[in-house]
């Protein structure tokens, strides 16, 4: 399943914040440099999600606050009730 996330990096904590136009805004630790925030990113949606980290890509957007996400191996209904 494709999932399009919002990304505020250099937060405190990681977390989620909200569903906003069909995009999960999540806020994520680290500065966006040498790929900390989307490694973190990964590993914060594993957890959450429960899976492991190679069920989750980022497809588009690795330089960008908006990216897309392939994940795999979890339905539309658990991504939605984040």
């Amino acid at each position: 399943m494709i999932l399009e996330v919002k990304i505020t990096p250099n937060s405190s904590k990681n977390e989620i914040l909200r569903w906003e136009e069909n995009r999960l805004v999540i806020k994520i630790r680290g500065i966006p440099e040498k790929g900390t925030v989307n490694e973190n990113l990964i590993n914060f949606l594993a957890k959450t999600l429960g899976i492991a980290k190679s069920q989750i890509e980022i497809v588009a957007g690795r330089t960008s606050r908006l990216k897309k996400l392939n994940i795999q191996g979890v339905s539309r209904e658990q991504i939605t009730n984040l």
